[in-house]
């Protein structure tokens, strides 16, 4: 046989491959479409007070108190606000040069980020005691944890795990829904296996799931405050709480004068509808004000 008719033979047989059933292993449906976040709203389980003048960037919740870290230069702090009055109990201000952001509780020691400093302060968590700085090479934006690393976020679509103990960077997962980058990912909390984000500027939070990086679900918390309540100046939804021991979710935002405990509840509808909504118009409305982050609170810097 010549050459020729070994090389057709050839290419019949993997064209027999290629269409035969079975002969071929197939690309998981997974990998084709992922199946929609399912989307959810909320139930309002009790209200609590919040200090209006808090510009919220960090929340952790731990035995009947919150621990919050707030912005603004010149007005950012650390904090131990007692749940049920919103009295603040404990304050450590930080430098004016410092913008305080994401914040967590890791063992015995609060972890507070900041912003274009790119800075983070560990506390001692009783006495608020400095014990250590430590740098990073993006922006600060959120800040949690899971049983084995720090989980930071920079406002973008990525997320940084990061070892606790020497704050060095362990992997990087992307956020996506259904392949689309959620960008402006915010305050962040990890509730039961999950990741919890605040999109900035929008009302909106994304669960993700810390191994894929995939949006699980969508909560949408569209008309939280009231319009009474936000007649006076208030900014952004921003700052999650979770209560592992009595399954208990907290939100709040910068400046608002309450914080709410929620329970989810599955909304009827599309949830593809929704992570448009999330994603969509709102996106486009956060990028085109992402430099308006430089003057983040500057309208109401006249109130201090």
């Amino acid at each position: 046989m010549s050459a020729r008719g070994v090389g057709d033979m050839g290419l019949a047989f993997g064209l027999l491959m290629l269409l035969s059933p079975g002969m071929w292993p197939m690309t998981p449906p997974s990998r084709v479409a992922e199946s929609a976040p399912i989307l959810y709203g909320y139930e309002i389980v009790r209200v609590y007070p919040h200090d209006p003048e808090a510009f919220t960037q960090g929340l952790v919740y731990e035995g009947g108190y919150l621990y919050e870290s707030t912005g603004l230069h010149g007005r950012s702090s650390l904090r131990k606000v007692e749940l049920e009055t919103g009295r603040v109990v404990k304050m450590h201000r930080l430098p004016p040069e410092f913008f305080g952001e994401g914040l967590t509780l890791w063992r015995d020691r609060l972890i507070q980020l900041t912003w274009h400093e790119r800075t983070g302060f560990v506390y001692e968590k009783e006495t608020f005691r400095l014990l250590r700085t430590f740098t990073y090479a993006t922006e600060g934006w959120g800040l949690t944890h899971d049983d084995r690393h720090l989980i930071r976020s920079d406002g973008t679509a990525t997320l940084y795990f990061l070892d606790p103990e020497t704050f060095h960077e362990v992997r990087r997962l992307e956020v996506r829904d259904r392949g689309r980058p959620v960008r402006f990912l915010n305050e962040l909390e990890y509730v039961r296996g999950e990741i919890y984000a605040n999109v900035w500027q929008t009302e909106c939070l994304a669960r993700i799931s810390p191994r894929t990086g995939r949006v699980l679900g969508w909560i949408d918390l569209t008309g939280l405050l009231s319009p009474e309540d936000r007649a006076r100046p208030v900014d952004v939804l921003n700052g999650i709480a979770y209560d592992a021991e009595r399954d208990r979710l907290f939100v709040t935002g910068k400046l608002w004068p309450k914080l709410f405990e929620i329970r989810l509840k599955k909304k009827a509808g599309s949830s593809r509808d929704g992570g448009i909504r999330c994603l969509g118009e709102e996106m486009s409305h956060a990028a085109n004000r992402l430099s308006d982050r430089e003057r983040d609170g500057d309208h109401l810097r006249a109130r201090f």
